[in-house]
């Protein structure tokens, strides 16, 4: 079962910590597949060469199954990679590819203090970048005459219905959103706005921000 929602980031975002005189900074994407996600990790190894890792875990994705990779890229097994991804799980994000860059300050942490450096890295840059709710919306074309669509439109607007774009032909096509399971309301609301004139059909689904 796909849910009806899920949080992304609100906003790219950076953030750097340094521990013992190793920096480490994260950076924070949205992506939609992982190819995507792959292309950041690699644009940010050009951009950051004289970096000696370049970390990454990505979640890709609606729950409850999304796509998770990460990468400890040269760092003892389990030490950056792991705990990052787990800092993304916690917070419930998806869509998004997080990259630690670490330069190396001349001395060694332990699993522990990598394992610590990399999860507080990204907790850093989940805090600068926000979150939104993404939500599944049911696309419906909802034809109406001219004389009608103007009022149609405000009054759908008033009543909390997403229209998500006007199409002016013969007649006027209102395109809107709505939760699959709000789908009974809003044929019940056009019927009463329009005296049963005008109906509503299904355009297919989408994912769309809600802030």
């Amino acid at each position: 079962m796909v849910l009806s929602g899920y949080r992304t980031l609100a906003r790219a975002a950076e953030a750097e910590i340094e521990v013992k005189r190793s920096r480490f900074r994260c950076t924070l994407r949205r992506v939609e597949d992982e190819p995507a996600a792959r292309a950041v990790v690699e644009a940010l190894r050009k951009e950051h060469w004289d970096a000696r890792h370049h970390c990454s875990a990505f979640v890709l994705g609606p729950p409850p199954v999304p796509v998770e990779r990460s990468s400890d890229d040269g760092e003892p097994a389990g030490t950056a990679g792991a705990p990052m991804l787990e800092v993304l799980r916690g917070n419930e994000v998806s869509d998004v590819v997080a990259v630690v860059t670490r330069w190396f300050g001349g001395t060694l942490l332990g699993a522990g203090g990598l394992v610590r450096a990399y999860g507080d890295a990204v907790r850093a840059g989940l805090e600068a970048a926000g979150t939104l709710r993404r939500e599944l919306r049911r696309e419906l074309v909802v034809e109406v005459a001219h004389a009608d669509a103007g009022r149609v439109e405000t009054e759908l607007r008033t009543r909390g219905v997403a229209v998500l774009g006007t199409a002016y032909a013969a007649t006027v096509e209102l395109t809107v959103g709505v939760a699959p399971q709000e789908e009974d309301r809003l044929h019940a609301l056009l019927a009463e706005l329009t005296h049963g004139a005008a109906s509503a059909r299904n355009a297919g689904e989408r994912w769309v921000d809600v802030p």
